[in-house]
């Protein structure tokens, strides 16, 4: 079994000074020959870095969207232009228009992309509404994360707009991707907006093998106080070996976990991992 999984953007340049990086986030997987997406970035740069970074996408098999946010899935309808032949795996009210709030104020924080948009383009798209799908063996997209830890609270700023007007976004629609490898399960997160305790644990819970590296974003950004400390002790007193998570982490949080977490490492464009 090999895995490689490469992030083609994210907020922060690496060593590889050519590429692009913007606020998102986009991974290229690619499973024993299985090639995959999670999440598109923002913008059509992720397609650039691919090809700076020697990856063909031209075969990629499957594309997996966090949630409904632009800086994950303003990619797609660029990729959508380019390749064909991909199954698109969303989560349940992706299409939902989302919002954020600013004193009274509503900014759209939604995709630029609707299902006409994939009916168009002949693009197979399926709902995730099950807590686990396994769309290959050993790979699993986990939803309806139960919220254990009360203190992991979607920040009351996050809307959707409905017919009946405004209503919190409890983010229903976020998904995570999980990789089976003989070392442990491999967890791609998006934003983590349901809390990412809780999305891990729910990992742990459905899949009942130890986690092996997470990356990806954890919303910290907006975590203080205790819940920020228990997000630090969960990542620095678990059995995780690898912690590579940034985006949405959050500066605060990212440089706490790496003076205290000799296993993190700042995951960002550019960089790969690799599983054997």
């Amino acid at each position: 079994m090999s895995l490689q999984v490469t992030t083609l953007i994210e907020n922060t340049i690496g060593e590889h000074l050519g590429l692009a990086s913007e606020h998102g986030i986009a991974f290229y997987i690619e499973r024993d020959g299985m090639k995959m997406l999670f999440d598109t970035g923002q913008s059509d740069s992720f397609l650039n870095n691919a090809k700076l970074l020697q990856i063909d996408l031209t075969d990629v098999r499957h594309v997996v969207l966090s949630h409904g946010h632009y800086d994950h899935s303003g990619g797609f309808s660029a990729l959508a232009e380019v390749i064909t032949g991909f199954d698109l795996w969303i989560g349940e009210g992706f299409f939902v228009p989302k919002y954020g709030t600013v004193n009274g104020s509503y900014e759209f924080l939604g995709n630029d992309f609707d299902e006409s948009f994939l009916h168009q383009h002949a693009i197979s798209f399926k709902n995730v509404s099950q807590a686990v799908t396994e769309i290959e063996p050993g790979v699993y997209i986990i939803t309806r994360f139960p919220r254990i830890h009360p203190d992991e609270v979607v920040n009351p700023r996050f809307v959707l707009k409905t017919p009946d007007g405004f209503i919190p976004d409890d983010f229903s629609d976020e998904v995570l991707v999980a990789l089976d490898t003989p070392k442990g399960l491999v967890v791609l997160l998006g934003c983590s907006h349901p809390g990412m305790r809780n999305m891990l644990d729910a990992v742990k819970h459905q899949l009942g093998r130890p986690i092996h590296a997470v990356l990806g974003g954890t919303h910290l950004v907006e975590a203080q106080g205790v819940c920020l400390q228990k997000s630090i002790t969960y990542l620095e007193h678990g059995d995780i070996e690898i912690v590579g998570v940034s985006h949405c982490t959050g500066t605060k949080a990212m440089t706490h976990i790496s003076e205290t977490n000799s296993r993190y490492f700042h995951n960002r464009t550019g960089t790969s991992l690799f599983v054997e």
